[in-house]
């Protein structure tokens, strides 16, 4: 018999959190159906997360457990979930139960009416100011960067067909970012809205730095417009360093400028300066994504799998 849900969790500093997790996710998926399997992805936690994965392995052989060799990152473990997936539908989901379990059915009954995939937007996010803040400047630099229409408050959470997670694991992106590959798939889409929740236990692992770093690495990963920018940049500069060439030409024509080499010596760093550094700093962003990309690395590795047939 086909297994009609997944439910993919990536597990990080959740210890005390796996034991609500998985029973809500029980609750609700058995009003559903009884054939469905629960991934829980622990992504290298320094914590005891993977020892409370196991002990709820044991308990409910529907509940899967992967543990990855190291912390690859939230997209990354997810991904690795994604590979083991074998539902007809399969639901994303973060597992600090911000994401409720208890939206599942509503998900599950919007797919039914012919969508591929359906986005859980957070009604009222749950978090503090200032990571309101800075993803609302994220999403908005990013939607420039990339000519696409970005919404922050759509996360990971939401409920994809199968077709989509495969076409998804076809794609040999690096940068594995899950709300970004699903959007770049296609597919039929739909969005409800979901009561967004506060962080069951602990606080995020995404500091601003962090934010900043994934933001850096979506936009080189999904964007060309950089390049361009830089290109216009340079143009800019170079334009203005002819004008103030002519400027101190003319000054030192008229003898206001006596320093001999003056004028020379603005207009090469006007000129040279500005526009090599430019281009250098953005081309070498992106010759580290080649150099990153030709190696050829996988995106994870697995330690270790509980209840795996």
């Amino acid at each position: 018999m086909a297994m009609e849900f997944s439910v993919i969790s990536p597990v990080y500093r959740a210890e005390n959190i796996v034991d609500e997790l998985c029973r809500r996710l029980l609750s609700v998926l058995s009003t559903i159906t009884e054939n469905f399997e629960i991934i829980l992805v622990e992504d290298g936690s320094p914590d005891k997360s993977w020892t409370e994965i196991k002990k709820w392995c044991e308990i409910d052989k529907r509940i899967k457990g992967v543990k990855l060799s190291r912390n690859f990152g939230q997209h990354n473990a997810i991904a690795a979930g994604m590979r083991i997936a074998k539902g007809n539908w399969v639901v994303v989901m973060d597992c600090d139960l911000q994401d409720s379990p208890e939206e599942i059915p509503t998900l599950y009954q919007k797919a039914c009416e012919g969508h591929d995939i359906v986005f859980a937007k957070r009604q009222e996010r749950q978090d503090k100011t200032l990571k309101k803040l800075y993803s609302k400047w994220f999403y908005a630099a990013y939607s420039y960067f990339t000519n696409t229409k970005q919404d922050e408050a759509i996360a990971n959470f939401g409920i994809y067909k199968n077709k989509v997670i495969s076409s998804i694991n076809e794609m040999g992106d690096y940068e594995r970012v899950f709300p970004t590959l699903v959007q770049w798939v296609g597919y039929n889409k739909a969005y409800i809205t979901v009561k967004h929740s506060q962080r069951y236990e602990g606080r995020s692992s995404y500091s601003f730095f962090k934010l900043l770093s994934l933001a850096f690495r979506m936009i080189i990963s999904f964007s060309d417009k950089p390049l361009r920018i830089a290109l216009i940049a340079g143009t800019i500069i170079s334009i203005s360093s002819f004008g103030f060439g002519i400027f101190y030409l003319i000054q030192s024509l008229r003898g206001v400028i006596t320093e001999p080499g003056f004028a020379s010596l603005i207009i090469s760093i006007w000129f040279l300066g500005g526009t090599v550094l430019i281009f250098i700093g953005v081309l070498g962003l992106y010759i580290g994504k080649i150099f990153e990309k030709v190696k050829n690395r996988p995106n994870f590795f697995i330690q270790e799998i509980k209840n795996m047939q």
